[in-house]
C-alpha cells in the first residue's frame, strides 16, 4: 500500500473534509477490491498501523497495472463534475488473500459454505471445484453462482477480485439440474431423423400395410427427398463432431427430451407422408423439383461454409468471442448483412426442402424451425452489439434488411 502524495490538478484530486473518509461507487473501488481512503487536509497522518511508501500516481501506475485505470476513472469523474479538487493524500492497499467465500442458497438463503482464505486471482470455475468438495452431488457445470439471488450466473472465467465484491464475498448458488454434454445431446437429437426417415423410406413392417412391406416409391423427388434428408443429418453429426466448438460444455438432462420430441417427431411425421404410396409428386413436377434440390444444395454449403467460418474464429479451448466476418469464400460473405448467416442458410434449407416435396409437414417444421432460429439470432445479435461498440450497423439478425 502507498500514500500517494499531493497531486497536481492534472492528474486528480479527491473530495475530502475533516474526519470524513471518501466513499467511491463500486465501480470505482470493490471491482478491484481498492481499499481508499483519505487523509483530510492539513494533517498529513498516515493511517495507523499502514507501512506507507511515498510515490507518484505514475510510479504507483507502474507498480500495479491497475492503478492506470483507477486513475482514469477518477479523472472522468473530476472531468464531469461529480469529484471536486480539493484533497492531497489518498491511501490504497490491495488485500492479497480474502477473508473468504459465503455461498448461500439463492430460494432459502440459507448458508451452504465457506470457503476460507481464497486467493483474489481465483475463478468463479475454481471456486465450483472447491464447493464440490463440501457438496459432491453438485458437480460444477451443475452449479450456478451469482451475485445477486435473481442475477445473472457469473462465467467460470469470471476472476474474483473483478467482482464487487468485499474481502468476505458473497455468493448465491442454484442448482441447474442434472446435467449432459452438448454433444451427447446433438448426436441423439440427430441420429433419431436419420435412422426414423430410413424406416419409412424403406417401409418396414406395420407401417404402411402388408402389401407394401419393402416395397419402393416410383416417384424421383421421394428417392432424391431421403438423399436430402440423410445427407443434411450426417452433415449435423459430422459437424458435431468435428467442427463445432461449444462455449458452454453442458445442458440441463431434461432438455434433451423436448428437443428429441422435436427432431424425432417431426420427422416421423413427414417421412410418412413423404414416403406414402398414395403420395403424389409436386404440382410443376421435375422443374419444381430440380429448382428446389439447388436451392437446398446452395443454403447446405453455405451452412457449413459459416460454420467453417465460426470455428476458425475461436482457438481450441477457448472461449473468445470475436466479431465474425466475411471470408475470401462467397457463402459467408451473408456475413455483411446478418448476424446468424448459419440459421439463414438452415431456413433456406428446410423452405427448399418443403417446395421439392410439396408437404405440409415440412412446411409446418420449417415454420416452428425459423421461429426458434429468429430467437436464437436475436438473442446473438443483442449480445453482439452490447459486446462490440464498433458491430457492423447494417447487420439484422437472421433475415436481410427485414429481421
Amino acid at each position: 500500500m502507498w500514500a500517494l502524495p499531493a497531486w497536481d490538478p492534472a492528474t486528480i484530486n479527491i473530495p475530502a473534509t475533516m474526519g470524513q473518509a471518501l466513499c467511491l461507487p463500486g465501480a470505482l473501488c470493490s471491482n478491484l477490491f481498492w481499499h481508499i481512503q483519505c487523509v483530510p487536509l492539513p494533517s498529513p497522518t498516515r493511517p495507523v498501523a499502514w507501512p506507507c511508501y511515498p510515490c507518484s500516481l505514475e510510479g504507483f501506475s507502474k507498480l500495479c497495472p491497475e492503478a492506470t485505470w483507477l486513475r482514469r476513472a477518477l479523472s472522468s469523474a473530476v472531468t464531469t463534475g461529480s469529484l471536486a479538487r480539493t484533497s492531497r493524500v489518498l491511501a490504497l492497499s490491495y488485500p492479497h488473500v480474502h477473508d473468504g467465500v459465503e455461498i448461500l442458497d439463492a430460494k432459502t438463503r440459507e448458508k451452504l459454505c465457506f470457503l476460507d482464505k481464497v486467493e483474489p486471482h481465483a475463478t468463479i470455475a475454481e471456486i465450483k471445484n472447491l464447493f464440490t468438495k463440501s457438496h459432491p452431488q453438485w458437480y460444477p457445470t451443475r452449479q450456478s453462482l451469482r451475485l445477486d439471488p435473481k442475477g445473472k450466473s457469473l462465467k467460470d472465467e469470471d476472476v474474483l477480485q473483478k467482482l464487487p465484491v468485499g474481502t468476505t464475498a458473497t455468493l448465491y448458488f442454484r442448482d441447474l439440474g442434472a446435467q449432459i454434454s452438448w454433444v451427447t445431446v446433438f448426436l441423439t437429437e440427430y441420429t433419431g431423423p436419420l435412422f426414423i426417415y430410413l424406416l419409412f423410406y424403406f417401409r418396414v413392417p406395420f407401417i404402411y400395410g402388408h402389401k407394401y412391406d419393402f416395397t419402393s416409391s416410383r416417384h424421383t423427388v421421394v428417392h432424391l427427398a431421403c438423399i436430402c434428408h440423410s445427407f443434411h443429418y450426417i452433415k449435423r453429426l459430422l459437424e458435431t463432431l468435428f467442427v463445432h466448438r461449444f462455449s458452454h460444455g453442458t445442458m440441463p438432462l431434461r432438455n434433451i427430451f423436448k428437443n428429441c420430441t422435436y427432431y424425432w417427431g417431426f420427422a416421423a411425421w413427414m417421412a410418412y407422408y413423404i414416403n406414402h404410396p398414395l403420395y403424389t409428386p409436386p404440382t410443376y413436377g421435375a422443374q419444381q423439383v430440380k429448382l428446389a434440390l439447388a436451392i437446398f444444395v446452395i443454403c447446405q454449403l453455405g451452412n457449413f461454409s459459416i460454420h467453417m467460418a465460426l470455428r476458425d474464429l475461436r482457438p481450441a479451448g477457448s472461449k473468445t468471442r470475436k466479431i465474425p466476418y466475411p471470408t475470401k469464400n462467397p457463402f459467408t460473405w451473408l456475413f455483411l448483412l446478418v448476424s446468424c448467416p448459419n440459421y439463414t442458410y438452415e431456413l433456406g434449407s428446410w423452405i427448399s426442402f418443403a417446395l421439392m416435396t410439396q408437404c405440409l409437414p415440412v412446411a409446418l417444421f420449417s415454420l416452428v424451425g425459423f421461429t426458434q432460429m429468429t430467437i436464437w439470432a436475436k438473442g446473438k445479435h443483442r449480445s453482439y452489439l452490447k459486446e462490440f461498440r464498433d458491430y457492423p450497423p447494417l447487420r439484422m439478425p437472421i433475415i436481410p434488411f427485414l429481421l
